[in-house]
């Protein structure tokens, strides 16, 4: 799969490069308090800022594959975080899943929320998806901030579903599919019509979240 670029006054996504590396570096280490609660970890070996490049190399063999798209934000010429689509899978399911991280001085200046909008726009009408998920993890407003506001419906509870930050961790599931959208997601939240209530989460969950299996 080719890596696009995607553009908008606030933040242009393009692909990963190798050459990525020593910025990434430095972002996730000048900004390690602030991304370590959402970093996703393995139950067997923890990533490190020294294995960016390694995280790289693999990010874009799925992009060769065809099961990833992974791409950086750039914002004001400076690359403040990334953005990956994987699990991308075509045929009866056609659907994918997304994630991404910012670093804390671009937080809460839109720059996440268009990109997450871009990005489902380019997979539903260029690429020919049907569902994009986004899961995540209960204490982290900001992102559960960013599906609301672009009308992601709330889907469900899953129990230990991501190890992140060295555990198991419960998440929140939020979808799309491309017939709520016909118009794009960015446009339609750029113009006000999103609606927020989808993501709207129900206090019975609310309790189980609060309450993690043990």
């Amino acid at each position: 799969m080719s890596l696009p670029t995607l553009k908008h006054p606030l933040v242009t996504l393009r692909g990963v490069r190798l050459r990525d590396t020593k910025a990434l570096e430095t972002a996730l280490s000048r900004d390690r308090a602030w991304l370590e609660p959402w970093e996703a970890t393995t139950p067997v070996l923890r990533l490190t800022p020294n294995d960016t490049k390694s995280s790289i190399r693999g990010l874009l063999k799925q992009a060769k594959d065809g099961s990833g798209l992974p791409f950086v934000m750039v914002h004001d010429g400076e690359i403040v975080g990334q953005l990956n689509v994987s699990q991308i899978v075509y045929g009866s399911l056609s659907s994918a899943t997304l994630g991404y991280w910012v670093v804390e001085s671009a937080a809460g200046k839109g720059i996440t929320t268009r990109a997450v909008a871009m990005v489902t726009d380019f997979l539903f009408f260029e690429r020919g998806l049907h569902r994009m998920e986004i899961c995540i993890k209960p204490e982290n407003t900001a992102s559960l901030r960013i599906v609301a506001k672009l009308g992601f419906r709330y889907e469900g509870l899953r129990r230990r579903y991501i190890h992140i930050n060295g555990r198991w961790a419960d998440h929140f599931c939020f979808a799309l599919v491309s017939e709520e959208v016909r118009g794009g997601v960015l446009a339609r939240f750029e113009e006000g019509r999103a609606r927020q209530d989808a993501a709207a989460i129900p206090d019975l969950d609310w309790v189980k979240a609060r309450n993690p299996l043990t």
